[in-house]
C-alpha cells in the first residue's frame, strides 16, 4: 500500500479556509439557537425557580418596602450605585429588587421572598448577547455576525432567481440532500422579513456600543454619559453625602396620576441613600414599539418629566424600538411563540446551509470526516450542552460554574470529533438530545412540582415537542441511511 502523500500548501490552505468557514457557521448557529431560547427568557426564569411565590401587582408602599429590604440585605457591603426594582407583569409575575451585590424576590408586602438565582437563564442570555466573551468584544463579534447573516440571507435570495416562484415546492421524499436544500431555500424565503429584522437590529445593538465609544473619544474626551444623554437622558450630579432612601412610593403614585396608561416595568434609584440620588421609572405604553418611556423624579418623588423615548426625535424613538423588535417583547404570548418558531427556523437555515456546503465538498472529493463530525457536534451538541447545564444547575445549585461547563462539554465533543470522527453519529446525537428533553420536562414536573400552569406548559412543550420530533425525524433517517450506503457519510 503506497504511503500517503503529504498535503500541499494549497490543500492545507483550503483545509484552513474550510475550518474558518465552519467556525463562522458554528457561531451563527449558536447565536441563532440561543436567540430562540432567549425570546421567552422570563418564562425560563420562572421555570428555573418554580417555587418562588408570585404576585400580579405591587403597590407603591410595597415597592418602597421592597427596595428598603433589598438595601438591608447589603449590610456590611460597599454602598450600591444603582438599585433596580423590576415590577411584576404577565410574563414574570414576580417583583425583583437588585443591588450591585445581588437580587431578591419580594412579595406583595415588600418582604424578601427568596434569592434571585436564575443562573442558567443568565448563562443562555450571555451566550446569545456576547458569547461569554468580555462584553465589549463579545457584543462586537455578535453584531458582526448579525451583519454577516443579513448579507447571507439577502445574497441567498438573489442567488436563486426562482426562489419566490418555488416558495411552496418541497421535495421531501427525494434524496436527503435535495430535501435539505429545499428546506433551506424555502425557510429562507418564508422567514426573510423576520430574519432581516432580527439580524439587523441585533447588529445595531451589538455594534452600537462600539459606535458610542468612537463618538465619545472623538467628541467628548471619552465621556460616554454625554453620548448616551441625547437618547437615554442625562445622569444626575453625584453627591455622596448620606440621605434617607428616595421616595419611590410617591414617584409611582405621581406617575399613575399623570400618565394613567403607563405600566411601570422598572424603578431605578441612582446612587441610593445619598443626596445625589434620583429616581427613574421605565414604563410601557400601549401600542408603542419602544421598550418604554423613561420618567424622571427627584429623591422626594417629585415629577421632573419624561426623557422623550416615545415622542422625541425619530432617531431616539428608533434606538428605543430596536430592543423590543429584536427580542419580540411586544404583543404578548402570541408574538413570543411566533418569534420562537421563526427563531428555530433560522437555526434550520444556518445549520442546513453549512451541511449543504460540506456535502458539496464531499462530492468534489474534498470531504473531511473531521469537519463533518465537528459540525454534527455543533448542531446537536450545543442544545445538549444547554440541557445538561440546566440539570447541573438543578443538582449543584445556582452557583455552579455553568459557563465553564457549557464550553467544556462542547469542547469535549469537538475533541472526540477530531480524534475519532467515526464515533460521531448524527442520528444518535439527535436521539440522545430528544431523550434528554423528554427526561428534563418530566423530571422537572415530577421532582419540583411547579404550581403555575405556565411553568407546567413549558415542561409539556418539551416532552410533546421531543416526541413529535422523534416521529418526524424517522422519515429522514431512512433516506440518510441510503445516502450513507452509497458511499457518503451520514450528514448532520
Amino acid at each position: 500500500m503506497p504511503a500517503p502523500q503529504p498535503q500541499t500548501l494549497v490543500q492545507r490552505a483550503l483545509g484552513g479556509h474550510a475550518a474558518i468557514g465552519l467556525l463562522a457557521g458554528a457561531l451563527l448557529y449558536i447565536v441563532s439557537l440561543t436567540g430562540a431560547v432567549v425570546v421567552i427568557h422570563d418564562r425560563w426564569q420562572r421555570w428555573e425557580q418554580p417555587t418562588i411565590a408570585e404576585v400580579t401587582a405591587l403597590t407603591p408602599s410595597a415597592a418602597q418596602a421592597g427596595v428598603a429590604a433589598a438595601i438591608a440585605q447589603d449590610a456590611g457591603k460597599p454602598r450600591t450605585t444603582h438599585l433596580y426594582l423590576r415590577m411584576p407583569n404577565a410574563d414574570l409575575p414576580r417583583a425583583v429588587a437588585t443591588t450591585d451585590h445581588g437580587g431578591w424576590y419580594v412579595d406583595g408586602q415588600g418582604r424578601v421572598a427568596g434569592r434571585e438565582a436564575h443562573s442558567w437563564t443568565e448563562m443562555v442570555i450571555g451566550l446569545h448577547e456576547y458569547l461569554h466573551l468580555p462584553a465589549t468584544w463579545g457584543m462586537l463579534l455578535v453584531g458582526a455576525l448579525g451583519v454577516a447573516l443579513a448579507a447571507l440571507l439577502i445574497t441567498g435570495v438573489l442567488a436563486h432567481p426562482r426562489i419566490l416562484r418555488d416558495a411552496f415546492w418541497l421535495r421531501t421524499r427525494h434524496d436527503p440532500q435535495i430535501a435539505r436544500a429545499d428546506w433551506h431555500n424555502r425557510l429562507g424565503v418564508w422567514t426573510l422579513p423576520f430574519a432581516l429584522a432580527v439580524t439587523l437590529t441585533g447588529a445595531f445593538i451589538g455594534l452600537s456600543g462600539v459606535g458610542y465609544s468612537v463618538l465619545a473619544k472623538a467628541y467628548t474626551g471619552g465621556n460616554l454619559e454625554k453620548i448616551y444623554a441625547p437618547i437615554y437622558g442625562p445622569e444626575g450630579m453625584p453627591d455622596a453625602n448620606a440621605a434617607p432612601l428616595a421616595n419611590i412610593a410617591t414617584a409611582l403614585a405621581t406617575l399613575h396620576a399623570r400618565v394613567p396608561a403607563a405600566m411601570p416595568t422598572y424603578v431605578i434609584v441612582h446612587d441610593p441613600g445619598t443626596r445625589g440620588q434620583h429616581i427613574q421609572i421605565l414604563a410601557a405604553l400601549p401600542r408603542r414599539l419602544v421598550y418604554g418611556e423613561d420618567y424622571r423624579f427627584d429623591a422626594a418623588g417629585r415629577w421632573q418629566g419624561p426623557v422623550g423615548l416615545t415622542n422625541g426625535p425619530w432617531g431616539q424613538q428608533f434606538a428605543a424600538s430596536t430592543y423590543n423588535l429584536h427580542f419580540g417583547n411586544f404583543g404578548g404570548l402570541p408574538v413570543e411563540i411566533a418569534y420562537l418558531l421563526l427563531g428555530l427556523a433560522l437555526c434550520v437555515i444556518t445549520s442546513t446551509g453549512t451541511t449543504l456546503w460540506l456535502g458539496k465538498r464531499r462530492r468534489r472529493g474534498m470531504g473531511s470526516d473531521r469537519l463533518e463530525a465537528c459540525w454534527a457536534v455543533v448542531i446537536w451538541g450545543t442544545p445538549l450542552a444547554l440541557v445538561w447545564t440546566a440539570w447541573l444547575r438543578g443538582v449543584a445549585g445556582p452557583d455552579a460554574f455553568l459557563v465553564a461547563a457549557f464550553w467544556g462539554l462542547l469542547a469535549a465533543g469537538l475533541a472526540v470529533a477530531v480524534a475519532r470522527p467515526l464515533w460521531i453519529v448524527p442520528e444518535q446525537l439527535r436521539t440522545v438530545l430528544l431523550a434528554c428533553l423528554i427526561a428534563t420536562g418530566l423530571g422537572h414536573a415530577i421532582i419540583l412540582r411547579p404550581a403555575a400552569p405556565a411553568i407546567l406548559a413549558l415542561d409539556a412543550v418539551m416532552v410533546l415537542g421531543a416526541l413529535l420530533s422523534l416521529v418526524v425525524l424517522r422519515r429522514f433517517q431512512a433516506g440518510e441511511g441510503r445516502e450513507a450506503g452509497a458511499g457518503s457519510r451520514p450528514s448532520s
